[in-house]
């Protein structure tokens, strides 16, 4: 049965799967507890510990978790338009969730149990890909995969069906195949990763992401609109990796020359026909067009005068853009 999923994802296009016995992973447990001690937790995260490390809440007789790794990244030129190459394709949400749908009927058809998984979910999502041998965890926090580096995104399926024994679960070693390397750490603008501690609250990715952010970022964002490929650029894993062959995850032809003038004027019809198609477009527009002022008036140095905004909110922003030295 492991060998005829292995097959029918090869025949849908997916060559990177693995499988570990679904477990509670209360190894991690000692991890979470000082992740809140250290008040690093941040408001993407779940917050009940017991929830983060117990698979079986979503299927009580699971047996098998089985992780699949997306490469993303295509031989295409990505030009530096402030947004990360994860978020110029297809909303790999929707993209990677109908390729586990069509695996989970597979394994329904031969007579299991499945639920798909993809990203929101309460697992550790990298972890478990380690532990199913699709990568290794990097310095970077990343999976990296030795076939598409650290371009790849993951999905889960739980099943009934009993796939794997525990002796078959990889071990699992902290930057395992980084060795010495610390190019990432270096490539970071913030130093959220560290030799000493990983600090996700202030990846310049999170920060993109944030609802609210303080002055002090504005500069430091360095135009970007949302994510950060900083570490990804500089790991050695992703210098001679292979391409992608998931057509979704082409860029959207709107992507290839983003107008920054018409980002900062999105309306909601504009937007729904093109951000909210990508990987960004869950967190809204204003957003988006907060972070685009900030890369015109900081990273570009050009005029934002005049704008009209509609949001007072984004206004809110637009003032304090205006008051600044920069301009």
């Amino acid at each position: 049965m492991k060998q005829g999923i292995i097959n029918f994802c090869s025949s849908i296009g997916l060559s990177e799967v693995g499988f570990m016995k679904c477990r509670r992973f209360e190894e991690l447990r000692t991890f979470y507890e000082e992740r809140k001690k250290l008040n690093i937790e941040n408001e993407f995260e779940e917050q009940d510990i017991d929830t983060r490390i117990n698979p079986m809440h979503y299927m009580e007789e699971g047996k098998t978790i089985i992780c699949i790794a997306f490469p993303y990244h295509h031989n295409e030129e990505y030009i530096d338009n402030g947004f990360s190459v994860y978020t110029r394709g297809t909303d790999y949400h929707r993209v990677v969730n109908n390729y586990l749908n069509k695996i989970c009927a597979y394994i329904q058809e031969q007579g299991g149990k499945a639920i798909p998984l993809v990203d929101s979910n309460t697992l550790p999502e990298r972890y478990i890909a380690a532990l199913c041998g699709v990568g290794f965890i990097g310095k970077n926090n990343m999976l990296i995969n030795k076939r598409y580096g650290s371009y790849v995104f993951l999905g889960e399926i739980i099943t009934d069906l009993e796939l794997v024994d525990e002796k078959e679960e990889k071990h699992f070693k902290a930057f395992d195949g980084c060795g010495e390397c610390e190019l990432c750490y270096n490539a970071c603008p913030t130093k959220a990763i560290n030799k000493n501690r990983k600090n996700p609250n202030i990846c310049l990715s999170y920060i993109t992401q944030k609802k609210d952010i303080d002055e002090k970022w504005f500069k430091i964002l360095g135009g970007r609109i949302f994510g950060c490929d900083s570490c990804q650029k500089a790991c050695l894993y992703n210098q001679n990796k292979e391409y992608s062959n998931i057509e979704e995850f082409k860029q959207l032809e709107f992507m290839k020359n983003i107008d920054e003038d018409k980002m900062i004027s999105l309306n909601n019809a504009e937007f729904n026909s093109t951000i909210k198609h990508t990987s960004c477009g869950w967190r809204g527009k204003n957003t988006i067009i907060r972070n685009t002022l900030i890369r015109k008036a900081i990273f570009k140095r050009e005029s934002i005068k005049d704008i009209k905004l509609n949001s007072p909110n984004l206004q809110r922003y637009y003032n304090r853009l205006l008051d600044g030295s920069e301009l």
